[in-house]
């Protein structure tokens, strides 16, 4: 078996400059529970959240010399660590140094979890993370336990589907090269993308076990400036531009996170007349469709429904995505060009173009 035949994501770890505010968020909002937290004197402070299979770290750090305070200071909160869940942490850290992943810490063993962590794009790496049968069933051994945990609302969030992840012009190639190499990813779809005068090229990689999916973006740069130019030039080079949650209704889970004041894209009425001639969306009617601005696609296997929450991001380089699978495997050819539109569209609204 190779290292990486069972990867998944772990967790996603964040370096965030308001670690309460952020986390009062996410479980207001987004419906997560606190599992854990430390606070390590005069270096950083930490709160570990779960919902379902979504595990996510949060990360303030204190200390100058902390590596979050210079991922803050030249991007902003954001997403800096996507965790993979491996059989082996030291066979798959050793296999990916191996094939030209650049070491960040080796193999180290701690409250029943070994990890070890590779750069990966930008500033963001992997942690590989091991783990025993004797953690108890703690998403963060190492953090603290929380006695009484305030437990979010059901928003049906259970699991991360895919990330976005924006790239500088020439980098599209190389990065599916590098992923494909080290960590056998397959490249599962291809785009290009024109809105209006932009234009952008995506390709889609997915682990060896389909767990793990990068949806990978690359501005055109041969034509007007646009959203993929913004979010390199405010995020200060490529990242993580959005965490896609899966849910098995995302009617009722938007429906709950909207209530908790929560704004998604807009979409205008236009499409949904568009979708009812192309479709017949399965088991949503398309006036909650039209209602709640989800759009919907289709690849060879079947259905999908997504909705990209507007950023709060002060930089406007971050933001979450629902989607529902009923059968879609990959993207419809459709969807990514409609959900871009729309984020242009909220640009406009916003006056960043």
């Amino acid at each position: 078996m190779r290292p990486f035949d069972e990867m998944s994501v772990d967790h996603v770890g964040f370096y965030v400059d308001d670690l309460a505010a952020q986390t009062t968020t996410l479980v207001d909002s987004f419906g997560f529970t606190v599992s854990g937290q430390a606070d390590i004197s005069g270096e950083a402070r930490s709160v570990g959240l779960g919902r379902s299979e979504i595990r996510l770290l949060l990360t303030e750090p204190v200390a100058s010399d902390h590596p979050g305070s210079a991922y803050l200071e030249n991007h902003g909160f954001g997403a800096a660590d996507i965790a993979f869940g491996v059989a082996d942490a030291a066979d798959a850290y050793h296999e990916a140094v191996q094939q030209g992943a650049r070491p960040v810490s080796g193999p180290a063993a701690h409250d029943g979890v070994v990890t070890a962590t590779v750069m990966g794009f930008g500033d963001v790496v992997h942690t590989f993370v091991e783990r025993s049968g004797d953690t108890d069933g703690q998403a963060f051994p190492w953090l603290s336990p929380v006695a009484e945990a305030t437990a979010g609302r059901d928003t049906g969030l259970s699991g991360v589907d895919h990330f976005a992840i924006c790239v500088e012009a020439g980098q599209l190639d190389p990065m599916v090269e590098f992923y494909e190499r080290v960590f056998d990813f397959e490249t599962i779809f291809t785009e290009r993308i024109v809105v209006g005068a932009q234009a952008m090229d995506s390709k889609v990689v997915q682990s060896a076990s389909g767990a793990v999916t990068f949806t990978i973006l690359e501005p055109d740069v041969s034509h007007v400036p646009g959203q993929i130019d913004q979010f390199l030039k405010n995020h200060g080079g490529s990242g993580v531009q959005h965490v896609a949650f899966i849910t098995d209704d995302i009617v009722r889970s938007v429906d709950s996170i909207s209530a908790q004041g929560v704004a998604f894209l807009s979409t205008p009425d236009s499409y949904y007349t568009m979708l009812g001639e192309r479709l017949e969306p399965a088991g949503h009617s398309l006036e909650d469709l039209q209602r709640l601005d989800i759009l919907a696609d289709e690849d060879q296997d079947g259905q999908l429904f997504q909705i990209f929450a507007r950023s709060t991001h002060p930089r406007k380089t971050f933001f979450f995505e629902v989607i529902e699978r009923v059968g879609a495997r990959t993207f419809g050819g459709g969807n990514i060009k409609a959900l871009y539109e729309a984020v242009e569209v909220q640009r406009s609204k916003d006056g960043d173009v």
